[in-house]
């Protein structure tokens, strides 16, 4: 049951923590697009913003699994430093080139500090959620 409250942490955390920086960023203007896109996306046709969340239920799991045993404010620290890392990397080198982007964003500093805090807030979001949902205990 752990295993699904770290999903729906992971997906709640995008809807709330990443989407949340990510608007604030673009009301900041440093990023064009606004959050909580709605623009069908293949090959299902949902909402981006619902496709990224479904994913990032998949590594809320992931996540947990790393960061489980960890204790006080090391847990807080893995999960943000794991939370930026692995979907980072994966969005980076893997998705970006399959989207015909850039990889790495064309490897530009401020892209990618910006996707690496993104994505550890992210961390930090499914930490606080899975306290939230009682569920921070080793096991």
């Amino acid at each position: 049951m752990k295993w699904l409250w770290a999903f729906v942490a992971g997906f709640v955390s995008t809807l709330v923590f990443h989407q949340g920086l990510f608007q604030l960023l673009h009301l900041a203007g440093v990023i064009p697009m606004a959050a909580w896109s709605m623009k069908p996306v293949g090959p299902l046709g949902l909402p981006s913003v619902v496709s990224l969340a479904l994913w990032a239920g998949l590594w809320g799991v992931a996540l947990w699994a790393l960061i489980r045993n960890a204790a006080g404010a090391s847990k807080w620290l893995w999960g943000f430093v794991w939370g930026a890392l692995g979907p980072s990397l994966v969005a980076l080198f893997i998705v970006l080139p399959l989207k015909g982007m850039p990889l790495a964003g064309g490897f530009k500093p401020a892209f990618i500090v910006m996707v690496l805090l993104l994505n550890g807030v992210w961390g930090l979001g499914v930490v606080a959620l899975m306290k939230l949902y009682k569920q921070d205990r080793a096991g």
